[in-house]
């Protein structure tokens, strides 16, 4: 008796699928990966050690009350409480920062897309304007601050130059409402920095992009804000994020010229925070401000990161 076979049985067997070969490294490449781990093991230990480790350790003091010299004592989120609920110097620093980074920022990033603007001119001398304005960033801040200690005093030098014009100086760093413009002014001195970031990529900009903008009829404007300035985007985004985050963390000036006076008129979050820690010895709660203050800084870098792409312009994205 005839039996049938199904299709599948008569179907000769497939012989399995070759293994992927296992890729070995060669001897120069594991030499090479040796030598990486190598090189880079001092900054993983120092990032271990002296960042990740005091972050994390931060965490925990946030969330205790401890003075550096008694065993710390968990309280919860009673330093947070506290922050929001009972301390208005707390509340008046953190307006003096939002204040003087509203200001200062972009006062900072304009003054230096003008300098970098005229100095990528042709004219005499700009080697030597190139050098004085960039030169101030290379003065420590100390040394900064303290002439402008002598420059901002009641009798200095810029109410003096003030008077000939008949105008009656203020009393700069002893004024409340002076002394947060006045470090402002101060910030604004140290534009060097920004202007050769900004002069280096004008100098990279093809010239063919403005003798085309020629042809069609542009001035010297319309060439500024349709080639110029979409050109230098990348460096201006950098300059804004460098920008906010030194200015959320102001300390030098604050402290070498006003101490957060008067009447905490200069009073800014890091001032307030090395006060806690180290005058004050509240070191569970100096670590609450700080964690606080990195919050409110990683807003300000996602929100300036998200809306980098309406106006940053990058020359190899497609749009």
């Amino acid at each position: 008796m005839a039996t049938s076979l199904s299709p599948s049985a008569t179907k000769p067997t497939e012989p399995p699928a070759p293994a992927a070969p296992v890729r070995r490294m060669s001897t120069s490449r594991k030499r090479e990966a040796r030598y990486f781990y190598l090189f880079i093991s001092p900054w993983i230990v120092g990032f271990l050690a002296f960042m990740l480790g005091p972050m994390i350790a931060s965490v925990y003091y946030s969330l205790t009350d401890w003075d550096t010299f008694t065993p710390p004592t968990f309280v919860g989120i009673d330093n947070y409480v506290r922050l929001f609920t009972e301390d208005p110097i707390f509340w008046k620093a953190l307006g003096n920062t939002f204040y003087y980074a509203a200001i200062s920022v972009p006062l900072g990033l304009v003054l230096g897309l003008w300098l970098a603007h005229l100095l990528n001119k042709q004219v005499r001398a700009r080697k030597l304007f190139r050098t004085l304005i960039y030169l101030p960033t290379l003065v420590p801040l100390v040394a900064t601050a303290m002439i402008f200690q002598m420059v901002l005093a009641p009798d200095g030098p810029l109410n003096g130059l003030l008077g000939w014009f008949g105008i009656d100086g203020p009393a700069w760093l002893l004024d409340p409402d002076w002394v947060k413009p006045a470090l402002i002014l101060l910030s604004a001195w140290g534009a060097g920095g920004a202007t050769v970031l900004l002069l280096a990529t004008m100098k990279g900009i093809p010239n063919e992009f403005y003798e085309a903008a020629e042809i069609d009829g542009a001035g010297s404007a319309r060439q500024f804000w349709s080639i110029t300035f979409p050109q230098v985007t990348p460096i201006i985004f950098f300059n804004l994020i460098m920008g906010l985050i030194g200015a959320f963390q102001i300390f030098s000036q604050v402290y070498i010229l006003t101490s957060g006076g008067p009447n905490n008129a200069s009073q800014m979050v890091v001032p307030l925070l090395f006060n806690e820690a180290f005058s004050y010895y509240r070191m569970g709660y100096a670590s609450a401000i700080s964690w606080v203050l990195f919050v409110i800084i990683l807003l300000f870098t996602l929100v300036a990161f998200r809306t980098s792409r309406r106006w940053v312009f990058y020359e190899t994205e497609m749009r």
